[in-house]
């Protein structure tokens, strides 16, 4: 994700000038052409994320369109005042970019992880919080968030995510159908673990068992429309993601069924609400925590 993340900007900012990148000391050799390109539109402000965000911030309200990246857990708790008070407060349209978000850097410790950066973004006011699933997605929503004028959130991948092939448009805002059919029971994801859900799915359609799959690339705003459609067709709702269960995309659907006269059971599978120790990659987390593809396609054949 990456390097689309990458690639995609540097063709946005070829046709708007106004375009820079801001980045904590992080990026070296994928942002090389960016920095031929561009020279003084690409800044290392260090490893000082706070100051990157007041960087940031002032450019914004000069009227640059910066996006700052680093680690997404460096990127949105260490600094989570400045985003705060220097961006959403002020409704400047600066995009922060979270890279492997979640638990992409799980075996670095728990200084790297991020499992509770969508809570953290989605509760600020006015802000977009976006979290592709691949890198078609982070092609798309890219340009789609730049032309917001609004403060966003941005998580991508660590890199070499693999890629799922669907038909259905990827619009800001608009959760995307990954199955072509489906009854009674829905698997909704958000992020790069959307790839688990596909693989479920095509695992279970092979046993003659046809669930509903959605992926919510946009979490806040959340897309009612399609939830609503989505509710009256099941009896039950999973909801897969790389986050802890509290602030996520599970609590932002429970939060809409509250006001719902009805609504399915929901079931979250989600990552732990304690500290991951023991330096386990990623996908050793998903399995440990059963938040994976066998998990998701167990929890689908518990609740037919």
């Amino acid at each position: 994700m990456k390097v689309a993340f990458i690639n995609t900007l540097i063709k946005e900012a070829q046709h708007n000038p106004k375009i820079m990148l801001l980045t904590g000391d992080l990026g070296y050799q994928i942002f090389d052409e960016f920095k031929e390109k561009f020279g003084p539109r690409y800044v290392n402000v260090g490893i000082a994320e706070a100051q990157l965000i007041c960087a940031a911030a002032g450019l914004a309200r000069d009227g640059w369109r910066p996006l700052t990246y680093s680690i997404a857990s460096f990127m949105t708790a260490r600094c989570f005042e400045q985003i705060k008070l220097a961006i959403a407060y002020e409704k400047l349209p600066v995009i922060v970019v979270g890279a492997g978000g979640g638990y992409a850097y799980g075996d670095s410790g728990v200084t790297h992880h991020s499992g509770e950066d969508f809570a953290l973004m989605s509760a600020l006011p006015g802000m977009t919080v976006v979290a592709p699933g691949d890198i078609y997605e982070v092609e798309q929503l890219l340009p789609q968030i730049i032309k917001l004028n609004a403060p966003a959130y941005l998580r991508i991948g660590r890199g070499k995510e693999p890629q799922y092939h669907v038909k259905a448009p990827v619009i800001l805002g608009k959760a995307r159908q990954l199955s072509q059919q489906g009854q009674n029971i829905a698997i909704i994801s958000t992020g790069d673990i959307a790839y688990e859900v596909v693989q479920a799915v095509e695992k279970l359609n092979a046993e003659g068992v046809f669930p509903i799959a959605y992926q919510f690339h946009t979490i806040k705003p959340l897309d009612t429309l399609t939830l609503k459609d989505i509710a009256d067709q099941v009896h039950t709702m999973i909801v897969v993601e790389e986050h802890i269960s509290r602030g996520g995309l599970a609590c932002a659907i429970k939060s809409w069924m509250v006001d719902q006269k009805s609504h399915p059971k929901l079931i979250s599978l989600s990552s732990p609400d304690e500290f991951i120790l023991g330096s386990l990659s990623q996908q050793e987390i998903r399995e440990k925590y059963q938040f994976n593809a066998e998990m998701i396609i167990k929890t689908v054949k518990d609740n037919i």
